[in-house]
């Protein structure tokens, strides 16, 4: 549109500039500056979460250089946004100044932008200027991505062709010559929204770069996993004690602080566990993983439980070592010395219905709140009802799954394929139970690569093709754009309405 105006306006130099065109120019001027703030509060945003990621001790040492050269970013592009606004007020007093009110009194004069820009070579500096922002934002970035950054930067400075009005071939004169106050004001807030984009585009290049950092450790999480939690007397129990993103190469100290037993032996990063069970109930093991990191030690403490029964009555959970709330968790029981007809399980705040499909022992428990819940093993004696066995387990809800469109949450997708989407889907990755979660709403909104923010717009559904607003945005997308949906609900079997990751594409 912009561009469009130009042409419009130099097609008009001969005659006296209308108040039509001034207008035209007034109202451009208005919907740059308020997509220069909108994009101006989401690289705040950006900012911010590096801030947050440098300030946790896990985090900094990985973190630092990128957010580093985010700050680079950020006062080199505010010091060329403020450069630019002096601009402005520069060629409005040359004009004549402002009205009380801050209007501009000459917006159709054309000599202040001549004098200043052109005459004056001014226009010459800001042009080197633009371009030592751009080199310098380019910078910030991996070597590896320098040639794709330079490509998609929105900050361009074109060459000029020659023409009978300009034979030199003149940056200044082609942009600043005869060039009414407000034409010149409006040119100046582009460079502005330029300059905004491009901060944009390194901020966000830097984020995906420190994504993708090689990183030996990020988050660290000790995990003690059991091969099983519950055992015979007699029987061993051996659990793989790590801690979480470990590296092969990385051999850790790993020491018991209570629950008996000893360490196996240590290998590739990964030690193992033994004891043998003893005493009848549940048993609790703890210690500490430590880890040298070339001149820093990370540990984290560990815990795991197990139940040690009598060769009575036993309960295996069949596919997981927690109960999942929603879903149906299938257990088996056995009782030696009873009829499996005459066994039952009762377990507080979960209801337990035969699995028929499996047989006689077998059972799915449906469980409601999170937290441990006691399973008992009743049987029918001459007696009466009597408890032969049981064990303490997990109740947990089922974790969050992962938004997707297209089977990606973030990076490039071309074009063509954001069009061929029907909706956003809700993913559970590594789960072992067949259940899924539904998008009940959504966010989305666009950055053309040349153009304001447009959105957000919401929908109450997964589907991309329910609202009128919204598929009207995923046609006019073309590559360069940045599609974002954002406050992303689903609802699961249990009920719960989640809040899911952003998802964030660059169209190509």
């Amino acid at each position: 549109m912009i561009n469009l105006m130009y042409l419009v306006l130099t097609a008009m130099l001969a005659l006296n500039v209308s108040s039509e065109i001034l207008h035209a120019f007034e109202v451009i001027n208005e919907s740059i500056n308020s997509s220069n703030s909108s994009i101006e509060d989401k690289n705040e945003e950006i900012y911010k979460s590096f801030q947050q990621k440098e300030d946790d001790p896990v985090q900094r040492d990985r973190i630092k250089k990128y957010n580093d050269n985010a700050k680079i970013a950020k006062a080199k592009s505010q010091a060329m946004i403020k450069y630019l606004e002096e601009w402005k007020e520069r060629v409005i007093e040359e004009a004549g100044g402002r009205e009380e009110d801050g209007e501009i009194k000459r917006k159709d004069n054309i000599d202040a932008s001549t004098l200043l820009l052109v005459e004056r070579k001014g226009g010459d500096t800001l042009k080197q200027q633009l371009e030592d922002l751009r080199a310098a934002l380019i910078g910030l970035v991996n070597p590896n991505n320098k040639a794709q950054v330079s490509k998609e930067l929105p900050m361009k400075i074109a060459e000029v062709e020659a023409n009978d009005n300009n034979p030199q071939g003149d940056w200044s004169t082609a942009y600043f010559y005869n060039m009414p106050t407000m034409a010149v004001v409006t040119l100046m807030s582009k460079f502005q929204n330029d300059v905004r984009n491009s901060e944009a585009l390194i901020l966000n290049t830097l984020a995906a770069e420190a994504g993708e950092d090689v990183i030996k450790f990020d988050a660290f999480e000790a995990i003690a996993v059991p091969t099983t939690s519950y055992a015979l007397e007699g029987q061993k129990i051996e659990a793989k004690i790590l801690l979480a993103a470990y590296n092969k190469s990385l051999e850790p100290t790993i020491k018991l602080t209570s629950g008996g037993g000893a360490m196996k032996e240590i290998k590739d990063g990964v030690g193992l566990y033994e004891v043998t069970a003893s005493g009848i109930g549940l048993k609790t093991v703890t210690g500490n993983v430590a880890i040298d990191l070339g001149g820093r030690t990370e540990q984290r403490d560990f815990k795991f439980e197990y139940m040690v029964g009598s060769t009575g009555a036993s309960i295996q959970l069949d596919k997981m070592n927690v109960f999942y709330i929603g879903v149906d968790n299938p257990i088996t029981v056995s009782a030696a010395g009873y009829s499996l007809q005459d066994i039952s399980v009762a377990i507080d705040g979960a209801d337990v219905t035969a699995n028929s499909q499996e047989g006689i022992g077998h059972y799915i428990v449906r469980a409601t709140k999170p937290g441990n819940v006691m399973a008992n093993i009743n049987a029918k004696t001459e007696g009466g009802i009597k408890k032969v066995g049981g064990m303490e387990v997990r109740v947990k809800y089922i974790p969050d799954p992962v938004a997707e469109v297209g089977g990606k949450s973030n990076g490039a997708m071309p074009s063509s394929t954001l069009k061929a989407q029907i909706g956003i889907v809700a993913a559970l990755k590594n789960f072992d139970f067949d259940t899924r979660f539904i998008v009940t709403s959504y966010e989305m909104s666009m950055i053309p690569k040349r153009g304001e923010l447009q959105g957000p717009f919401t929908e109450a559904s997964p589907y991309l093709n329910k609202n009128k607003d919204i598929i009207e945005l995923i046609k006019r997308a073309r590559p360069g754009d940045r599609v974002f949906f954002d406050d992303i609900r689903a609802k699961g079997p249990d009920g719960r309405i989640r809040k899911l990751n952003a998802i964030t594409f660059l169209l190509i």
